[in-house]
């Protein structure tokens, strides 16, 4: 027999577990999960960096949001979740000016070399500075969602990847694993495999891209300093921040790939290496650990988020690209307040006039 929920959310990584600690105790959750773990996929791959000036206007909205929930969660968390790192983009004068956002200010190629010395000189001629930006402790934000959307009542189960899902009268049935689920609403919230579970649900898919990004922690001779900014090609050619007394580092590459456990590529670690042995003196000696993420998105960006026009009760809550963490407390918040809003007799959350300007990426046919 199949359990009954009001909401079943597909997917564990960031964007399914704040959802579902947004929906806890106010409706009825299940939270599932192909792999034996959560956050298993991209979200256990991130930067763990949150700026404002990253992104489309949407998704900057999403991200002050989100900072504004976190730094609120950190009140009361014994371990928080953001500390202050800036985030310095370095290039020629054309590049740095065309990508700066209103949440980042110019900088001198001297302040620049202040904050990072480690960066040749002659390896850039202009730099802007994000002072807003913060270190992200990724564990600590989804163990924090996870306990809190257990504490309010919502079951998750991991190695039950969904197998069959449809829609019956009112409502989905879904199977996963050895389980069954009928609930009112069903979110999509499957990464790089939303479109793949849209068209398993008889659902028009929407043409969502993963792109691979590998990241690496490298052994340097030269740490960077306490405080270091992450630093950032403005061309999107590679970046690296401190990580402890080592460093992380990724060429920031855009490769379509289908949906897939994605490692690393031969040969894009080490020609990062040495770029950044002739762009920096950190010198870096050896790599220490190397994966590759999938950032999936749409074709304009910004991420999907919303009920789908044609599907009642399919919900999607994908496609956010490189932006999942620093957006995903704020747009939990909002696809919170529409599905409850959706669900008989339970009132939807209250929204100010800016965040429902910011729910204008809303699905569109």
């Amino acid at each position: 027999m199949a359990a009954n929920y009001d909401v079943v959310i597909v997917g564990g990584g960031i964007a399914g577990l704040s959802l579902a600690s947004a929906l806890a105790g106010h409706c009825s959750v299940a939270l599932v999960e192909a792999e034996q773990t959560l956050a298993y996929h991209t979200s256990s791959r991130s930067a763990r960096q949150l700026i404002p000036s990253y992104g489309p206007a949407v998704v900057q909205e999403l991200t002050v949001r989100t900072l504004e929930l976190l730094a609120a969660r950190d009140a009361v968390l014994p371990v928080p979740v953001l500390a202050p790192r800036s985030f310095m983009l370095v290039g020629d004068e054309a590049t740095v000016k065309a990508e700066a956002s209103g949440h980042m200010h110019a900088i001198t190629h001297a302040e620049a070399l202040e904050l990072c010395p480690a960066l040749n000189p002659e390896s850039f001629t202009a730099a802007g500075l994000d002072t807003g930006s913060f270190a992200c402790n990724a564990p600590v934000l989804l163990e924090d969602h996870r306990q809190r959307a257990e504490a309010g009542g919502a079951d998750i189960i991991t190695g039950a990847r969904v197998h069959s899902a449809q829609r019956l009268g009112s409502g989905w049935q879904l199977g996963a694993g050895l389980e069954g689920f009928q609930s009112a609403v069903v979110v999509n919230a499957a990464g790089a495999w939303a479109d793949e579970l849209a068209v398993l649900s008889g659902v028009e898919k929407l043409g969502l891209q993963p792109f691979r990004r590998t990241a690496a922690i490298v052994d340097v001779e030269r740490p960077l300093p306490p405080g270091s900014p992450m630093v950032a090609a403005a061309d999107d050619s590679y970046y690296f921040r401190p990580e402890g007394g080592q460093v992380l580092i990724s060429p920031s590459e855009t490769v379509p790939s289908g949906p897939e456990d994605a490692q690393p590529r031969p040969g894009d670690v080490e020609e990062l290496v040495a770029r950044l042995n002739s762009l920096t003196s950190m010198g870096i000696r050896s790599v220490a650990k190397a994966w590759t993420g999938l950032r999936t998105e749409a074709a304009d960006g910004v991420p999907v988020v919303g009920f789908d026009a044609e599907a009642p009760g399919f919900f999607w809550l994908a496609g956010q690209g490189g932006y999942g963490f620093q957006t995903s407390s704020a747009i939990a918040e909002l696809a919170a307040a529409e599905i409850l809003g959706s669900i008989s007799g339970v009132s939807p959350v209250s929204r100010t006039p800016r965040e429902l300007a910011a729910a204008r990426w809303s699905i569109r046919r």
